[in-house]
């Protein structure tokens, strides 16, 4: 191959690299596996090797990382990069809707809401198209330069097509909240401390002088201004985030135009609504006047323009003291701590306690009754100990030697795990609550055995095990707070009907540990009787789809044990159905089909139409891709219908997904 040939080469092999950066790493919608990617950025290395006079600073090959001697040179900003003034209330927005009103006097204008993301600001200048610096926004006149750490962020591109010659953008740099649970797991097996939010991750990453200790922590970018343009400007913010677009940078696909103050409003309470379904973190939304003219014409103060504001979400990290630490027995007998804490004001709820998932988690975090600790909510999560921050107390937390609940022996199943259980199958608590979840809607459905109910039944003594619920008669109920001749009829009439209900229902509804819905539905699916399960051996589970051998020992282990053996001969004496109905043979209608669902379904919860899906040949999927065939919208459907609107994928109703499943 001569210089001529090798030039042409290299520049198509870039593009298609950079393509398939942008589709993965942007839209999420890969089209080729990792390994046809590696070859392709492989031939490229070997191309620039042979011929280095047509390496290119821009090239996908460069994003290898390096490390920078000595500290972090300083940038200053040409234009500089202030900060939002901030509203924690929508008094304060209205208000600041009428100081741009009256600035623009009477003149008409719109405004654009955009996710405040989470994140760290940073400035990237592209010159003739090449990126050629990143700066932090320092304190908005002077920042540090971390170009060598923004070269490994894989959404970004490193030259852009069609761009103006200068182009200086703002935005935020960010860590995506699996990638950052996934990394502080990975610290804390190597015995490092946690992070406390994706944003001191990325913070930190940003600032590290070995880019390839930055790479681990899969940085992200978003977008939201910009600084420097040389020639035509934009018009409008909105023009400016699709000409964006258009040149490959991310941008935020959230963003909204909205005609006055109350569409905004109404779209902040949507977003604060959706934000624990987001797959990264904000904080609130910035709100901006659209004309770029009108911007200027409102100018800035000493550090705020006075054309934007920040809404500002309800906080969900809070600091607080720790009152005492209690042990909880749960339904497959896990014992989990539970830190009792003083009450705080968290993420728009009064937060009182947080859990601490076990003793390793303690031993980590050195926390006991006293000290005063960080605590975060994230969505409808419950609060979870980030770290403490002042230690008060002067002894270390001691782990109970025997179960709470019943002073029944505690041990380890395997030796690799970190969940102690308790091992007596009659522990009250533990009872209780597997109890509760056997009549839930996902397994047996017994409507009226909730745990009010499942409370008198253990206190009275009617219920020993969860096959009494069976032999339960109508005297017993009566004798019960609260019930009454029609109450106690509807109560038996349900666990009576409940005696139909499939396998798979009957299996989760055991609370077998690590077997969830999915799980009993491919087992029962699989063996059709529960009779076949117990006799399987673990080899034979562990091939089944999805099981793998962690699950198929626990089944097995499960069904061994000789309480459990009384058990299910006790439900087999009340009459309860052991088998699961074979699906129908293929010719099935949603064969090869990929749905999502958002919003709440009437009548139907989201396991049942899964279940309905994959009963005529189609899968669920858990995310918003190009992949996806159809979106199911249901009751006020969450964020992934703007996503799969911008990805032009078909959305369908309820009673539409109705017709497709049943013809």
């Amino acid at each position: 191959m001569n210089q001529t040939q090798a030039k042409k080469e290299i520049r198509d092999l870039t593009k298609a690299v950079e393509e398939h950066n942008h589709r993965y790493y942007v839209l999420h919608d890969p089209v080729i596996s990792d390994e046809e990617y590696d070859r392709l950025l492989k031939k490229l290395v070997d191309l620039e090797e042979k011929f280095p006079g047509l390496k290119s600073p821009a090239s996908p090959t460069q994003r290898v990382g390096a490390k920078v001697e000595g500290n972090l040179p300083t940038v200053r900003h040409e234009v500089k990069m202030m900060s939002l003034d901030n509203t924690y209330s929508v008094d304060e927005l209205r208000q600041w809707d009428k100081r741009v009103a009256k600035g623009l006097n009477g003149q008409s204008y719109q405004l654009i809401a955009e996710l405040k993301i989470d994140g760290v600001s940073c400035s990237l200048t592209y010159e003739k198209g090449v990126l050629t610096l990143a700066a932090t926004r320092g304190d908005g006149q002077t920042g540090e330069n971390v170009t060598h750490n923004a070269r490994i962020i894989q959404s970004l591109p490193l030259r852009l097509t069609g761009a103006p010659e200068l182009l200086e953008v703002r935005g935020e740099v960010y860590t995506d909240k699996a990638d950052f649970e996934a990394m502080n797991q990975e610290r804390k097996k190597n015995g490092e401390e946690a992070f406390a939010n994706p944003r001191n991750a990325a913070a930190g990453a940003l600032k590290l002088l070995d880019s390839r200790l930055a790479a681990r922590r899969k940085l992200r970018f978003f977008v939201h201004s910009f600084g420097r343009v040389s020639g035509e400007m934009f018009g409008t913010q909105a023009r400016f985030l699709k000409e964006c677009r258009a040149y490959r940078l991310p941008v935020n696909p959230e963003a909204r135009l909205c005609r006055n103050i109350d569409e905004v409003i109404k779209l902040c309470g949507e977003f604060q609504s959706a934000r624990g379904s987001l797959p990264y973190e904000v904080d609130g939304v910035v709100v901006k006047v659209n004309d770029l003219k009108q911007q200027e014409e409102l100018g800035e103060t000493l550090k705020s323009p006075r054309w934007a504001v920040a809404f500002k979400f309800q906080a969900q990290q809070a600091t607080t003291a720790v009152k005492e630490i209690v042990v909880q027995v749960g339904r497959t007998g896990v014992l989990t701590p539970v830190a009792e804490l003083e009450p705080v004001a968290c993420g728009g709820v009064m937060i009182g306690r947080a859990t601490l998932h076990n003793f390793d988690e303690i031993r980590r975090l050195k926390v006991n009754a006293g000290d005063r600790v960080l605590i975060e909510r994230a969505g409808d999560v419950i609060p979870k100990i980030v770290k403490v921050v002042e230690k008060r107390s002067t002894s270390d937390f001691v782990a109970p030697s025997a179960c709470p609940s019943c002073g029944g022996k505690i041990q380890k199943i395997r030796e690799a795990d970190v969940a102690y259980r308790c091992l007596n199958p009659s522990c009250p608590k533990q009872l209780e609550r597997l109890m509760v979840h056997f009549a839930s809607r996902g397994a047996m459905d017994i409507e009226g055995l909730g745990e009010s109910l499942v409370g008198q039944l253990l206190k009275k003594n009617l219920a020993q095990s969860l096959a009494d619920i069976y032999f339960l008669t109508k005297e017993q109920l009566l004798e019960l707070e609260l019930f009454a001749d029609r109450k106690a009829d509807n109560v038996l009439k349900a666990i009576a009907q409940s005696k139909a209900r499939p396998l798979s229902r009957f299996l989760f509804g055991l609370g077998i540990p690590t077997v969830g819905t999915k799980a009993a539905q491919n087992l029962a699916g699989h063996f059709g009787s529960l009779d076949a399960i117990i006799n399987a051996p673990v080899s034979q589970l562990r091939d089944i789809h999805e099981i793998g051998p962690v699950m198929a020992e626990s089944v097995t282990e499960f069904f061994k044990q000789p309480q459990v053996k009384k058990l299910l001969a006790k439900f087999k004496t009340a009459g309860l159905n052991f088998t699961e109905p074979r699906k129908q043979a293929p010719g099935r209608r949603l064969a090869g089909k990929t749905f999502l669902f958002t919003g709440e379904l009437e009548g139907l919860t989201r396991q049942e139409a899964g279940a309905r899906v994959e009963g005529q040949g189609g899968r669920v999927v858990s995310a918003v891709s190009g992949k996806l065939d159809y979106l199911v919208i249901g009751k006020e459907p969450g964020s992934k219908l703007a996503r799969a609107k911008q990805l032009g994928i078909p959305t369908v109703n309820q009673k539409e997904f109705e017709e497709m499943v049943h013809g």
